[in-house]
């Protein structure tokens, strides 16, 4: 289901690509207007409505297969991978205190006497 989701995006996405490709721009009017050539491959006005409406299709597809391939990116995820490799240790090794043996408090020794 992923697959074929992921290649209709794929194609989608090219398509949308070459039809923002193959539209006129704003200045092809203006130099068809004083007579000059337009370089435009449908003309100076013509199929704008078309690839227009194609367009506003394209990316409607698009966003809508983007969404859905991010919900289920996030939905297939279940866990850490460091928790399905072999070998190794998912949880930290626990640390238990060493028993203390109670110690006596130190005493004052008496100074030692002075040698004649």
């Amino acid at each position: 289901m992923i697959s074929i989701v992921i290649a209709i995006h794929v194609v989608v996405c090219v398509v949308l690509v070459v039809a923002v490709l193959l539209q006129q721009g704003k200045g092809a009017d203006i130099g068809a207007v004083f007579g000059g050539s337009s370089q435009t491959v449908f003309g100076s006005g013509g199929a704008g409505n078309f690839l227009t409406r194609l367009t506003g299709g394209l990316a409607v597809v698009y966003f809508a297969t983007a969404i859905f391939l991010a919900y289920a990116s996030t939905r297939r995820v279940t866990g850490s991978l460091l928790e399905h490799t072999a070998g190794h240790r998912t949880t930290a090794p626990v640390r238990v205190p060493m028993p203390v043996a109670p110690v006596a408090p130190a005493v004052p020794q008496p100074a030692p006497a002075p040698n004649k």
